[in-house]
């Protein structure tokens, strides 16, 4: 499913999605930055599985954050990784089918990755223009499984429906 194996994250999609559904997207994308010894850690899929698979037959985008992987903070790669996936959902309302399949996030971040600065911060307005545009137009849904600071908290306020661990 992605080189970070059995992390929760991935346990989570595949106990959500259909047996054997799970299409991963951008699975080898790691962290770009090197500031602040960042060039010797290790960013499996940096802290974010992305993809799609379907639920009941019923087509999905997914996003499941890594807290093991620099607890699950978002930087520019995780941010462009799960605005890539909100853009997959709109091109196939716009072309295809006209009926909007759900993008639907699996929360568990600590917030922005401040090692990336800038660059994490316009990952966050990519992700936040992403939801804009597609509100009211596919269905948004947000579980949050653990930690959601920071701007990340902004993520599932946009969503239509937020669900909570507690």
């Amino acid at each position: 499913m992605s080189n970070t194996a059995q992390s929760l994250a991935s346990t989570r999609i595949a106990s959500l999605l259909d047996e054997n559904s799970f299409v991963e997207i951008g699975g080898q994308v790691t962290a770009r930055s090197t500031d602040f010894n960042m060039a010797g850690m290790e960013t499996p899929s940096d802290g974010v599985i992305t993809g799609y698979g379907v639920i009941n037959g019923s087509l999905v985008y997914v996003y499941s954050q890594d807290a093991t992987v620099l607890n699950g903070a978002i930087g520019e790669m995780h941010a462009k990784k799960i605005s890539n996936i909100y853009d997959m959902a709109m091109r196939l309302y716009e072309f295809a089918q006209k009926t909007g399949a759900p993008v639907i996030g699996l929360v568990d971040c600590a917030g922005m990755r401040l090692q990336e600065a800038t660059d994490a911060l316009n990952g966050f307005g990519e992700i936040y223009m992403a939801q804009a545009m597609a509100s009211g137009v596919i269905p948004q849904i947000t579980a949050v499984f653990g930690t959601c600071g920071g701007g990340m908290a902004l993520i599932p306020a946009m969503t239509d429906f937020t669900f909570m661990e507690s």
